[in-house]
């Protein structure tokens, strides 16, 4: 049985209307928004609509620069370090494609690495001549951090780490990678778009200097949202590959100058709408305990993966040393898709990790797509074993 941790669940579920609706087991894809991030995102569409677009942002001005002061409160940096963008991917790639790599230049990143990440990470080796190498994981499935100091050195321009990565409970070591990446004066950018809203993030503590997250998982603000934390004096180092009239100024016909600040990474045009919702998710987040936030959503997925274990033909895949709240499974003899719409068909919310998005961690243990539940810290025991009752028989 879950352990009483200090959260509120009939707090959290009152305040989330669709938990009157669904069991939602799919955090890791969207989580339920709770009603004061909707209301804000459709009370301000109705004014844009009632005195112009142009108009309710001028209004909503020091709302909207609360944004970033709740942002970074949430991760523990200044608000000029905050960048505000359309999601994850795209904070990521403004930071990484910031980055001048030449012939020789090694970026190290790890098997776990999300989809999107790899695929700019190939892309600009193959653009540059820079050089990805994949740092062993340990006997956990985690970054080996002992092969990580082994391969830092001064070719090295760049660790990228996936904190939580998206197809398995994994938790890596992100201090520990950032003490050595501070140590050796290498830049350290962090996706933390699963760990955002469901672990404590502190940049200082870990050690990045450049973390991606988004709005719609974890954190439970609206979709195209997300955020980049880049710190003050890397920022200014880099160029981001897009600019325009936000991210820079024109002060003579022939010359530009990109702005100071980390909005340097963002652009002119933006939903002030999904925005306010994504400072209203942040303010509620922070309203909550975030080791208690972190202890349930802990507890529930170590349940689960109890619960799902005793089940004949059902075999759970996640691997780490520290383990969050994704849970990945197989049904013998039922594909994972199939296992999904089955438990779409009772109401409960999961979703497939692909094997194909995921060629250097699935594909390279020999697993096939895999079912993906993720808990959050208003979902119950009761959901978990409604989840379970749901399942179909192995074949």
């Amino acid at each position: 049985m879950l352990r009483q941790a200090a959260i509120d669940v009939v707090r959290a579920r009152r305040e989330t209307p669709g938990c009157a609706n669904v069991t939602h087991l799919n955090n890791a894809g969207a989580a339920l928004p709770p009603a004061v991030v909707t209301d804000t995102a459709v009370a301000y569409l109705r004014r844009e609509a009632e005195i112009g677009g142009y108009e309710a942002a001028a209004e909503a001005a020091e709302r909207v620069e609360d944004v970033y002061r709740s942002l970074a409160r949430l991760v523990g940096c200044a608000p000029d370090e905050i960048a505000v963008v359309e999601n994850a991917t795209r904070a990521w790639d403004m930071a990484f494609y910031g980055f001048a790599f030449r012939p020789g230049d090694r970026i190290l990143t790890t098997r776990a690495e999300y989809a999107s990440n790899v695929i700019a990470l190939l892309q600009v080796s193959r653009r540059t001549g820079a050089v990805v190498e994949l740092v062993d994981d340990d006997e956990h499935g985690q970054i080996d951090v002992a092969d990580l100091a082994r391969r830092l050195d001064d070719t090295v321009k760049l660790v990228a780490l996936t904190h939580v990565p998206t197809s398995g409970g994994l938790v890596n070591p992100a201090a520990e990678v950032g003490r050595l990446t501070r140590a050796a004066g290498v830049p350290f950018l962090l996706d933390a778009c699963q760990s955002v809203g469901q672990l404590p993030i502190d940049v200082e503590q870990i050690g990045c200097d450049l973390l991606s997250a988004t709005g719609r998982k974890f954190l439970r603000a609206p979709r195209g949202t997300g955020f980049l934390y880049a710190r003050r004096a890397l920022a200014q180092q880099l160029e981001p590959p897009l600019l325009d009239l936000h991210s820079a100024s024109w002060p003579a016909p022939d010359r530009y100058e990109i702005r100071p600040d980390a909005r340097r990474f963002e652009n002119w045009e933006t939903n002030y709408a999904a925005k306010l919702g994504l400072g209203a998710a942040a303010d509620y987040a922070l309203s909550w305990d975030a080791e208690a936030v972190t202890e349930r959503i802990t507890a529930l997925a170590t349940g689960l993966r109890e619960r799902l274990a005793e089940r004949p033909g059902v075999s759970v895949h996640d691997r780490g040393a520290r383990l969050g709240g994704i849970v990945t499974f197989t049904v013998a003899g039922v594909e994972a898709a199939e296992v999904q719409r089955t438990l779409r068909a009772a109401g409960i919310n999961t979703s497939v990790s692909a094997a194909d998005y995921a060629q250097w961690h699935l594909r390279s243990r020999g697993l096939p797509d895999v079912v993906r539940a993720s808990v959050h810290y208003y979902n119950t025991e009761e959901e978990l074993d409604l989840l379970c009752r749901h399942l179909p028989t192995a074949r």
